[in-house]
């Protein structure tokens, strides 16, 4: 079976309209790493389903998108779906204050099939504790 992200098939963003998925933080991470050596898998896109818990990182490495590699992170937070869907490549990352922390930049499965880490590509890499998030803050993953 042909991956057709890997084999280059999928050149635009298929989805035409698609929900906002939200995640509310279950744990608030601390540190930053420099050689993390995340895989970032080929597919554009995950299924989040109602009550999953995945990892969310932070990286300023432009290139950081799907199928490369990225090793600069800062860990943001674990969070708990709490609106399902679907979650795209250049998706807006977002608090519930409007603030806009990146753009989905992909995907590692390192520690599948415990949790899928997410990694968001910012400007500005900062920790969850450094953010000063909270248990139960939302985050939101939408096209705007």
């Amino acid at each position: 079976m042909t991956d057709p992200y890997a084999a280059g098939m999928v050149k635009n963003d298929p989805y035409a309209k698609k929900s906002t998925v939200v995640g509310r933080v279950v744990a608030v991470l601390r540190g930053k790493v420099q050689n993390r050596n995340l895989s970032l898998i080929s597919p554009w896109s995950r299924a989040l389903r109602n009550g999953e818990i995945h990892e969310l990182l932070l990286t300023n490495e432009k290139e950081a998108a799907p199928g490369k590699n990225v090793n600069t992170v800062a860990y943001l937070a674990f969070v708990e779906i709490v609106n399902p869907g679907v979650i795209v490549f250049k998706d807006k990352v977002k608090l519930s204050s409007g603030k806009c922390l990146g753009t989905l930049a992909g995907f590692d499965e390192t520690h599948m099939p415990n949790h899928q880490n997410i990694v968001i590509l910012t400007d500005d890499l900062i920790t969850g504790e450094e953010m000063n998030l909270n248990l139960n803050d939302l985050i939101y993953f939408t096209r705007d």
